[in-house]
């Protein structure tokens, strides 16, 4: 792991600012994934899922900086079961304490660039999401396959079910991560 690696949370406020770079890192991040584009995922979807989230109570923001560059980032908020499993997944979420939880937050993106891929700064971003919201469960949605469900198995995440984003969207795996009893 990177000893220069400065990490930095920021808030809602400061998204008109970072946009930009954000997006580009996420592209970066998602070049070697033709898949990610064809399920949707674009730079101009990721620019409007920011900017909506950022709206959320609680949105939290954490870039990783590595020799004066954004080398990565991930982002979530604290929210309510219902919202981030929706009606029909939520009845089928286990256990049950995850469905009714009001301590739970969801990671909506984690993003490495690939040259700093490997050295432990998705653990690290991850980590500081977690100290940040305090959540008691922590879920994330991930394209079936990816290698990034490699971290999330190492993080401790279990399946929790099919996640379809809409009525022509792709169907992701919802994970999900008990933080503290």
């Amino acid at each position: 792991m990177p000893d220069f690696l400065t990490l930095r949370r920021y808030g809602a406020g400061d998204i008109g600012l970072l946009l930009d770079t954000l997006v580009d890192t996420w592209a970066d991040a998602h070049a070697e994934h033709p898949d990610v584009g064809e399920a949707g995922f674009t730079p101009d979807a990721l620019r409007r899922q920011i900017t909506g989230h950022a709206r959320r109570d609680g949105f939290t923001l954490i870039a990783a900086y590595a020799e004066g560059h954004l080398a990565g980032y991930g982002y979530g908020f604290r929210c309510t079961p219902a919202y981030w499993y929706g009606e029909d997944l939520l009845p089928r979420i286990s256990p049950k304490d995850a469905r009714t939880t009001d301590a739970l937050a969801g990671i909506c993106e984690l993003a490495v660039r690939p040259g700093w891929q490997g050295h432990g700064i998705g653990t690290r971003l991850h980590q500081a999401l977690l100290e940040a919201m305090r959540p008691q469960w922590v879920s994330l949605l991930a394209m079936p396959g990816a290698p990034a469900q490699n971290l999330y198995r190492q993080l401790g995440y279990q399946y929790a079910g099919p996640y379809k984003t809409g009525p022509n969207g792709p169907v992701l795996d919802l994970l999900l991560l008990r933080v503290s009893p």
